[in-house]
This record gives structure tokens, C-alpha cells and sequence, in this order.
């Protein structure tokens, strides 16, 4: 998860503070030394462990499943490969249902039946390995797509994993490439279109890490996830997303200075890292480096003149004016480039139910409650499209 905080912001990112996560295609400096980028006594320490020791651990209800007549029928008929797919994802008894607010360990995710990409990523590897079947991790090379807690936004990268059939060594010398079969959750459009970058397994701890800073974050919790961020730091120093991560906790913090130094150790590595660049211009203008700030908000303009959420903070200005034509056009404009996020079809829904068209509000507002990845959010929805079939929209403002 990448953070793109904005202070006035899964796997993800922040924007000024921006929150991504990525792997550099390029050879990366060394790190730097743990000293320059940490700051322990800083903060308290933290509420709960933070590590990654546990995360493809199978807990002995997942071992069980694993024994069961009903798992084992599916790997005697099928193999191990399709048959830990099937039993799984193909309506198997597990009914699996996809949850973003929590980044889960195996054992977490297999727990609550519930998951983001991530978790049930990770979960599906942990049974893979358990079974003996090959993993690779891919990064999917598509744009981020972004969301926001309050005042920060995130930034979620695409991840999924292959499964290699695990043929006996006397097959495997005759054949010159093994059957393969793609997990993808969420799997978006065309995606067999796009390029995929392989991905070690300490990338996607890293990743885990992450997002397990990038949520307390969210929460307010800023000293757990200063912890998180720094074990994400120190488990994959190359992994930029975790570098931009911890800047913006210390910006969150009031360190300007240090936040400056980890952004700055995140663009000598990727120096066209767009969200490190966007949450470094606020650092610099609070250091009174206004000069060398409007020189990067320049060349922003220039290179992504439309950031995230562009067209859906001035359809909110608009909304406060009370002028909805265009408010409305403004969030149709956001979910033609973001067509699976849950609130800017709320907002383009109140947009059209305030200039009277209900048809269309109620369109708007199933495909919120259709696209939204939390219990939270499908809670909201659901009580806002009651409210509008009930006729109650008549009498009172749905927001």
C-alpha cells in the first residue's frame, strides 16, 4: 500500500502524504545506514508485535482443512495445483468474500474468511507451500488505484501469483516449460494485456509490512506505524513505497527535517517517483525551501497535471456551492478514470439526486454499495439506498 497524504492521505501508497509500493527495474544504490533514516526514541514503542515471522504459518484449523475428505478429494481428482484453486475459490466451502480494511496474516485471513488482495495472496501461498507447489509472486504493471481514510489517500498496486504444476523430476527433465496457473484477485480489465514484474517473497513481507503501517496510520496510531514502517525498511530497503511511507510519519509527526531525508533517500532511488515528489513539495514549503518546493510542484503540473482525486475535490467545492451541474460533471469525470471506486459513485449519486434525477441516483448509489471494499461502506450504502426507496430522500439530504 502506498500513502499519498494529503495534510490539510493496499498493497498501497500516500500522497502528501501519498502511500505506493513498487519495485524498481533499475540497479539501486546502497541503502542507507539504519541511523539516518530511523528515529526510535522518537516514538513509543508499539501496541502490538510487529514483524512478519507468522505470516505463511498455517494455523492447525488450516492443517485440518488441509487433512479433510473434502480438500483431499479435490487434490486426488485434480492434482494439487488445480485442486487447491478449486477447493478454495471455485465455490468452495471456505465462500472466501474480499475485505479491504485489514491487511491479515494466512492463518488471520483463513480465520476470518475474509481478506484484501494481499492477505488472500498470502494465504493461498501458504497453502501452495504446505502442498509442495512452486509460488511466484508477479507485480501486475497497471496504474494505482486510489482511495482515502480522512485526509489520506492511498494508492494500491496490482499483485497476484502463479502456481506451478509440481511434476515428479523424471517428468520435468522432458518438459521444457511446466503447466502454470495465474491466482488473480480482483483481476482488472485486459489484464492478461499488461506486463508483469516477478516479485520475491521478502518484496511481498515488505508489502504486508506496509500496509500494516499505511492502516494505523489511517487510524492515527502513528507510533505503531512508524514500527511497521521501519520493519518494512529493514526487511526490503529497496522497496521504495515503505521509504515514502515513513517520510510521511514523520511529517505526521512534525519532523520535517527527517521526512525530508527519507524523501530524499526514496528519489535517489526512483528520481521519477511521482507520490514521493508530490509529498515533498508541503515538506520543503514548511521548511521555507520555497524556491526548490515550486520548482517540484512545476514539474508536476507539467508531468501529471490531473493528480488522483483532482476532478473529485473540485466536484466537493462545487457540491459546498451549491452549484450541482457541476459537481456532477466533475465526479463523472472521476469515475470514467476510476470506474471500481466506491465514493465517487456515492457522490456522483447525491450530485444527480439533487438536481432531481432519483433514477439516476439510485444507479449511482448501487454501484457504490456494488464496488465498496469494506463492511463500513457497504453498511452506509445500503442505509442510503433504503433511504431513497423508502421516499425518506424526500424529506431529508441523504449526506
Amino acid at each position: 500500500m502506498t500513502i499519498l497524504a494529503k495534510l490539510t492521505t493496499r498493497l498501497a501508497a500516500v500522497l502528501a502524504p501519498l502511500l505506493l509500493g513498487a519495485c524498481a527495474a533499475v540497479p539501486l544504490p546502497a541503502p542507507l545506514a539504519a541511523n539516518h533514516l530511523f528515529s526510535d526514541a522518537a516514538f513509543k514503542p508499539p501496541s502490538e508485535p510487529v514483524g512478519a515471522a507468522d505470516l505463511f504459518t498455517l494455523s492447525p484449523a488450516m492443517r485440518a482443512y488441509l487433512n479433510s475428505p473434502a480438500f483431499t478429494s479435490q487434490v486426488r481428482q485434480k492434482g494439487a495445483q488445480q485442486g487447491l484453486v478449486s477447493a478454495l475459490y471455485q465455490k468452495g466451502e471456505l465462500k472466501l468474500e474480499y475485505e479491504s480494511s485489514k491487511t491479515r496474516t494466512a492463518a488471520e485471513t483463513y480465520d476470518a474468511r475474509v481478506g484484501n488482495c494481499l492477505s488472500l495472496v498470502v494465504m493461498t501461498a501458504a497453502f501452495a507451500r504446505e502442498l509442495g507447489v512452486p509460488v511466484t509472486y508477479q507485480n501486475v504493471m497497471v496504474d494505482y488505484t486510489w482511495s482515502r481514510t480522512g485526509n489520506l489517500y492511498f494508492g494500491s498496486s496490482h499483485v497476484n501469483l502463479v502456481l506451478t504444476e509440481n511434476s515428479p523430476a523424471f517428468m520435468r527433465a522432458y518438459q521444457n516449460v511446466l503447466p502454470t496457473l495465474t491466482i488473480d484477485f480482483l483481476r482488472p480489465k485486459d489484464s492478461d494485456e499488461f506486463h508483469t514484474h516477478p516479485l520475491e517473497e521478502r518484496d511481498i513481507v515488505a508489502m504486508y509490512q506496509n500496509n500494516r503501517a499505511a492502516e494505523a496510520l489511517a487510524q492515527d496510531r502513528v507510533d505503531d506505524a512508524y514500527w511497521w514502517a521501519r520493519e518494512a525498511v529493514r526487511q526490503n530497503p529497496n522497496f521504495i513505497t515503505a521509504y515514502n511511507t515513513l517520510a510521511v510519519i514523520y511529517q505526521r509527526r512534525g519532523d520535517n527535517a527527517l521526512a525530508e531525508r527519507v524523501f530524499r533517500a526514496a528519489l535517489e532511488r526512483e528520481p521519477e517517483n511521482l507520490v514521493v515528489m508530490h509529498n515533498l513539495v508541503p515538506v520543503l514549503a514548511a521548511m521555507g525551501k520555497t524556491g526548490e518546493s515550486n520548482q517540484i510542484k512545476a514539474r508536476l503540473a507539467v508531468i501529471e497535471p490531473h493528480p488522483p482525486f483532482y476532478y473529485f475535490n473540485r466536484g466537493m467545492a462545487a457540491m459546498e456551492k451549491g452549484d450541482f451541474q457541476e459537481a456532477r460533471n466533475l465526479f463523472a469525470k472521476e469515475v470514467k478514470r476510476a470506474p471500481y471506486y466506491h465514493e465517487f459513485h456515492f457522490w456522483l449519486g447525491i450530485a444527480h439526486w439533487r438536481l432531481g434525477d432519483g433514477r439516476s441516483a439510485h444507479q449511482e448509489l448501487k454501484l457504490a454499495l456494488d464496488t465498496s471494499t469494506t463492511n463500513a461502506a457497504s453498511q452506509r450504502y445500503s442505509a442510503k439506498l433504503s433511504q431513497l426507496k423508502g421516499g425518506a430522500a424526500k424529506r431529508k439530504r441523504l449526506y
